[in-house]
């Protein structure tokens, strides 16, 4: 079997990629390397199982031909949709960043699906679809859903758009909503923002907002192994899942003093005003997993275990 993995240089595709290639799978990768890296993919360059090529999914042709290319290698059974703007911020200063590289690249990717007729689709969604409920717990069926950036808009839309497209061609879909995800190789989050920081102002660390956001935070590891599991184990025709830890979350102040302690003990950190650190962001929210835990998959590690854990990764591979 073959699969495709959109996405394949950014940090969760690149991760994906070494799974599957272990797994002695046949994977064709592409990524436009906007927050991908070559360097990731690495351990697989000298793989004749991986097949990867730089392209932009907006180029619908390219696309197109690329598929088509390596259909003759071996016919493609399913797409790991993970290419996405991940920067919600720039997507709030300009929506057009989202409409494409969060929803067209999905729109692109199902066109072509049909067009080559590959049945299924793993789609990488986001607890960004949910918007800010406060306190309550976010449960898959809970509804209506009001997003508040542009990113979560058009995550959901991708999520509506996959749903069309299992009534009209698709044998089966797999959604994954995910929480933030902390490990490497890392590319963007609040984990390595501070890291970055401390490195530039050892003296100091400015934190975005009052330090009070607090969110759930999962292990890449245990990501790839839940992704994995459900993947085995799910039969629905459209299974969506939240994947994340099962606890309360970790706020800001708990991470920046983590960070803090390993990268420059001695430093103050400063905090801003407010419990948002950008427009957009939600300051606080908690993932009910029940639905995954019913299907036979818990996490091993906590939030604060799982950002203590990525803390050490994340700052000795950037000392390298």
């Amino acid at each position: 079997m073959s699969i495709l993995i959109t996405g394949a240089a950014g940090f969760i595709g690149s991760n994906l990629v070494k799974v599957f290639l272990e797994q002695k799978k046949i994977v064709f990768g592409i990524d436009n390397l906007s927050r991908g890296d070559l360097s990731n993919l690495d351990f697989a360059k000298d793989n004749n199982n991986f097949h990867f090529k730089v392209l932009n999914i907006l180029d619908f042709q390219e696309f197109n031909n690329f598929i088509k290319e390596k259909h003759l290698i071996s016919p493609i059974q399913e797409v790991w949709h993970l290419a996405a703007n991940s920067d919600i911020p720039a997507g709030i200063i300009n929506a057009e960043v989202d409409l494409n590289d969060t929803f067209m690249t999905t729109f692109n990717t199902l066109q072509l699906m049909k067009e080559f007729n590959i049945p299924i689709i793993v789609f990488a969604s986001s607890s960004a679809i949910y918007g800010n409920l406060g306190e309550k717990k976010l449960v898959e069926d809970i509804g209506p859903l009001f997003p508040i950036s542009n990113y979560g808009a058009m995550k959901l839309a991708s999520e509506v758009a996959i749903s069309a497209s299992v009534e009209s061609h698709l044998k089966q879909a797999f959604i994954f909503r995910f929480p933030n995800v902390i490990g490497i190789p890392a590319t963007h989050g609040v984990i390595i923002d501070f890291i970055n920081k401390l490195i530039e102002t050892p003296n100091n660390l400015n934190v975005l907002g009052d330090g009070t956001q607090q969110k759930t935070y999962l292990h890449i590891e245990e990501l790839i192994d839940a992704m994995l599991f459900i993947r085995k184990y799910s039969a629905e025709k459209i299974s969506f899942f939240n994947i994340g830890a099962d606890d309360e979350g970790a706020s800001v102040k708990f991470i920046a003093e983590e960070v803090r302690n390993v990268v420059s003990p001695s430093a103050s950190i400063t905090y801003g005003d407010g419990n948002k650190g950008w427009v957009g962001d939600v300051p606080k929210f908690t993932y009910s997993i029940d639905k995954l835990r019913s299907l036979g998959w818990s996490p091993k590690l906590s939030s604060l275990e799982s950002v203590r854990k990525a803390i050490n990764q994340i700052y000795k591979d950037r000392l390298k």
